[in-house]
């Protein structure tokens, strides 16, 4: 059992890995796939600024879904880095608020921007005539705000109310970083309505959207099973494939986590699932789009191209 002074505001994360050898390891397994994943993530971001061939709505929108693979990662592997090497596992009641509110927020955002992405792929394939009416850069610019805007709100609501919840009891939680669902146990209070407006809020931002997102490819699959040209089915199946491996990866541990009643998780099952939506999926995502992209295959080859005539 941790020892804990009461009368401090600070919170104390458990931590994921063991104070010992394999704990180590494991440590440098982990900054090794978070360099990985701000290497890939930075560096689409970076590609799709720099190719005029992928500043179209699709790869915008991909541009985002890097830029918050990238923040979702820096919000935990750091903080838990700086906790195991140092001993000490505290973190300060603003900290703890900071994480949960970037938390929160990339979590929602990246949702809505899966649905955004469905949507454009839905359009380009189903209504290829109307896609520059239906997916103008104007109406992707307005989606992205839009995400980025309800993500915040929804968040920083939720901040709020969580850090004015009484904690009268241990404050040491039991996961490697501020989530919800790992600091209601810590309340002494009935957190029963609490709880169940983060159900409605998961339905809201997750469950209606993962519906939105299997309708949208539904119908793209159904098109493409029926087009005349092999090449462009093949070409429409690999981009929705692509598509659906990112929505599986990113839909799968939050339906456990926040969807599943408490009583029958683990806080280890619970951990273990965190550590594949905030650690593995942001590296991951980068690699399946960049190695089932032919699109950004020929972009790397055409900026890196251009860098190495500059120098000579």
């Amino acid at each position: 059992m941790e020892k804990w002074n009461q009368t401090s505001n600070d919170f104390i994360l458990l931590g994921l890995l063991p104070q010992n050898q394999t704990g180590l390891l494991l440590l440098l397994l982990i900054i090794f796939v978070f360099v990985l994943a701000c290497l890939g993530n930075s560096g689409m971001t970076a590609l799709i600024l720099l190719d005029p061939r992928l500043h179209t709505p699709m790869y915008f929108l991909l541009s985002q879904l890097s830029l918050m693979d990238l923040m979702y990662i820096s919000t935990t592997v750091p903080k838990m880095t700086i906790n195991f090497l140092s001993g000490q596992k505290s973190i300060s009641f603003l900290g703890c608020g900071v994480q949960m509110f970037f938390f929160v927020t990339l979590a929602c955002s990246e949702g809505l921007l899966l649905v955004s992405m469905a949507y454009d792929r839905f359009v380009a394939i189903c209504h290829p005539l109307h896609y520059p009416i239906h997916m103008s850069k104007s109406r992707c610019v307005k989606m992205i705000i839009g995400t980025w805007t309800l993500g915040s709100i929804h968040s920083l609501g939720y901040t709020i109310y969580t850090l004015h919840l009484p904690y009268c009891r241990s404050r040491a939680i039991n996961h490697f970083f501020c989530e919800v669902p790992t600091m209601l146990p810590l309340v002494c209070m009935d957190t029963w309505i609490y709880e169940y407006s983060i159900l409605g809020s998961t339905i809201v931002f997750l469950l209606f959207p993962f519906l939105g997102i299997t309708a949208s490819y539904g119908r793209v699959l159904f098109a493409v099973f029926h087009m005349r040209s092999k090449e462009g089915r093949r070409k429409a199946f690999t981009t929705c494939s692509t598509h659906l491996t990112v929505v599986t990866f990113y839909y799968a541990p939050f339906v456990y986590t926040y969807l599943w009643p408490r009583s029958l998780r683990s806080p280890t099952k619970d951990k273990s699932l965190a550590v594949f939506y905030t650690i593995l999926t942001p590296m991951l995502n980068p690699i399946v789009y960049s190695l089932r992209n032919k699109e950004v295959l020929g972009a790397m080859g055409r900026v890196c191209g251009m860098f190495s005539s500059r120098k000579t």
